[in-house]
């Protein structure tokens, strides 16, 4: 569930992108902050370890502007997709309104791609949160590397049914905006229900 400041009048949602170390993760959130105006983002704060990977997370607050007297934010998120840091991952889960799971299209890649989302899985039924009931984006990333994992791959092998899927190559851009768009989407209308 969101936050709710009352006395500040203001709504704050989370989004948290997962998926296995080197996938994407932080290259959407760059990709995300750069298209925001400034007036609409707050600074991008990454915590990287010497060899560019995400330490603990990645974070940037997003302002959507004013709605019915609220202000209405996103704070965007990363974890670390590296299994040693499960408990970093659990920890930035916390409260998160949805995820977006961005597998790595390489075809080596597969069985870490699973591996990463049992993981999720695992994370969010500690926080009892039941993924078919939760807004879920799976973003395969990477489209254009040689022979990609085929879209379903995920979905068919955790029976996924009707989980929005988008294809992206995010280190040009492509179908990073769509992904959060629709996950954005998805958060508010749980939230109106």
């Amino acid at each position: 569930m969101p936050y709710i400041s009352y006395s500040k009048k203001e709504i704050s949602f989370k989004i948290v992108y997962c998926g296995p170390a080197m996938s994407g993760k932080t290259t959407n959130l760059v990709r995300i902050h750069n298209a925001l105006s400034p007036v609409r983002r707050g600074d991008i704060l990454m915590l990287n370890t010497e060899q560019e990977r995400t330490l603990f997370f990645d974070f940037f607050p997003v302002d959507l502007g004013t709605v019915e007297g609220y202000r209405i934010r996103f704070n965007m998120y990363t974890v670390p997709g590296q299994v040693y840091y499960e408990a970093s991952r659990r920890l930035v889960l916390d409260g998160a309104d949805g995820v977006v799971f961005v597998i790595d299209s390489q075809p080596e890649l597969l069985e870490v791609n699973c591996e990463s989302f049992v993981m999720l899985q695992r994370n969010l039924e500690e926080y009892n949160v039941d993924l078919t009931q939760f807004p879920v984006v799976l973003q395969y990333n990477k489209r254009d590397c040689e022979n990609p994992i085929p879209v379903g791959s995920l979905e068919t092998k955790f029976r996924l049914n009707g989980i929005p899927v988008y294809e992206s190559v995010a280190v040009a851009g492509k179908g990073v905006l769509e992904t959060v768009r629709k996950v954005t989407q998805m958060v508010i209308e749980r939230f109106h229900l």
